[in-house]
């Protein structure tokens, strides 16, 4: 038998329930023969709220102190699987990211994996034990304690599945698997059977929630097969695997909605060598990602850049920029937070023609205008209003007849 790797996110975990029937489901693998490593992330919400705590004490909290926070939703996670194995006569322990040797770096909220020491896990495996493995967390050099961005426990999964050399690697969630959009927004939307890392990657990183996409990158770079099912049920899900040529025969595999964006301009820009290298290096000192950018010339001297960037960073931004006015003598920064980024996705755009004239052709039927535009060779998105997002998913979805059958 194997050696597997399971993560489960937090609405599998939600409350004392759903850990039992995870417990039943981890004891019911290991009795098949399995080794097995449990990566868990924290209960239901306790993420937001551990945040939002730290919000009511603190208008601007260290990033270290908000790690030391955060990591502790997963501890609980995994004490709780543990002891609720126990109960049930399956040998089980539970450990920090820190105590398995996930080494990282030291950017708080955002750390990169460095290196994992597999020793302490390999030693409990051959005890016949399920190691239980807090996600989302590791330890820096200095012994700091790190985490790995929102979604982490994925990466923290997927990175111990290479470390270990895992036969599978499976990420239960509360849906049974990768859908042609969100469900909650196009009752049409069709469960996928199987999808490239690369059209996996672009919905992760346009919005589409189920998987973070920095997993997705260290599955594609090692080729690491990945079931994403349901926790609720035995159904096979969704596989994320290499590209095959039978993926192109589908045009577009996907349509996702990213609510959380927003729009920065910089409107009366100089028109010369510089001054945009000057706004974006700004940003980057300060951490900030930029996303879509667009820069209008006219026949004047000055031009307007327009960027987007998470709504999260938004006022950052701008504070950033304008400190910059005087000296980079741009007139000034104007932010929009009610735009949301539609996005098109399949690696069949490679062979076939005309899905942009599509996709703008339908929204344009339906009055939903287009603020800005970025493409990628699998890749197609859109800003268009906020209140226009959900509408604009729809008439995508029925646009390209992903409701019509199951993708492949």
């Amino acid at each position: 038998m194997g050696l597997v790797v399971q993560k489960y996110g937090g609405s599998s975990v939600a409350n004392p329930e759903r850990i039992k029937k995870v417990a039943d489901r981890v004891a019911s693998t290991r009795k098949k023969g399995h080794s097995l490593v449990v990566v868990v992330s924290a209960l239901g919400d306790t993420t937001d709220d551990l945040l939002e705590l730290s919000r009511q004490v603190s208008k601007n909290p260290s990033h270290r102190e908000l790690d030391m926070l955060m990591s502790t939703g997963e501890q609980i996670s995994v004490a709780l699987l543990a002891m609720a194995l126990h109960e049930i006569g399956c040998d089980a322990i539970s450990f920090t990211g820190g105590q398995v040797g996930i080494r990282t770096d030291s950017a708080y909220t955002r750390a990169r994996i460095l290196e994992i020491s597999t020793n302490r896990i390999r030693e409990e495996l051959e005890k016949k034990r399920v190691v239980i493995i807090a996600g989302f967390q590791g330890i820096s050099s200095q012994q700091e304690i790190t985490t790995l961005g929102r979604g982490g426990s994925d990466l923290t999964a997927v990175a111990l599945a290479k470390a270990l050399s895992a036969d599978s690697c499976e990420i239960y969630t509360d849906v049974e698997g990768i859908f042609t959009t969100d469900p909650r927004v196009a009752k049409g939307a069709r469960k996928i059977k199987k999808i490239s890392y690369e059209e996996m990657l672009e919905l992760a990183s346009s919005g589409a929630q189920v998987m973070q996409s920095r997993s997705i990158e260290v599955a594609g770079k090692f080729n690491i097969p990945i079931h994403v099912r349901s926790s609720f049920s035995d159904k096979e899900g969704t596989w994320i695997v290499k590209e095959d040529s039978s993926m192109e025969d589908v045009l577009i595999r996907g349509v996702s909605l990213n609510k959380n964006e927003a729009k920065v301009t910089v409107s009366g820009v100089p028109n010369r060598p510089g001054v945009a290298a000057g706004i974006f290096r700004a940003l980057a000192k300060t951490g900030i990602n930029v996303d879509m950018i667009i820069q209008n010339i006219g026949k004047s001297a000055d031009t307007d850049i327009s960027f987007t960037v998470p709504k999260g960073e938004s006022e950052n931004a701008v504070r950033s920029l304008g400190a910059l006015r005087g000296r980079l003598k741009f007139k000034e920064v104007s932010l929009d937070p009610n735009v949301a980024k539609v996005s098109v996705v399949g690696i069949g755009m490679r062979s076939h023609a005309g899905v942009a004239a599509a996709m703008f052709e339908a929204l344009g039927k339906k009055r939903i205008n287009i603020e800005m535009i970025s493409t990628s060779e699998i890749k197609i998105s859109c800003i268009v209003k906020k209140s226009d997002g959900e509408k604009a998913v729809r008439i995508l979805h029925d646009e390209f007849k992903l409701g019509k059958k199951e993708g492949r």
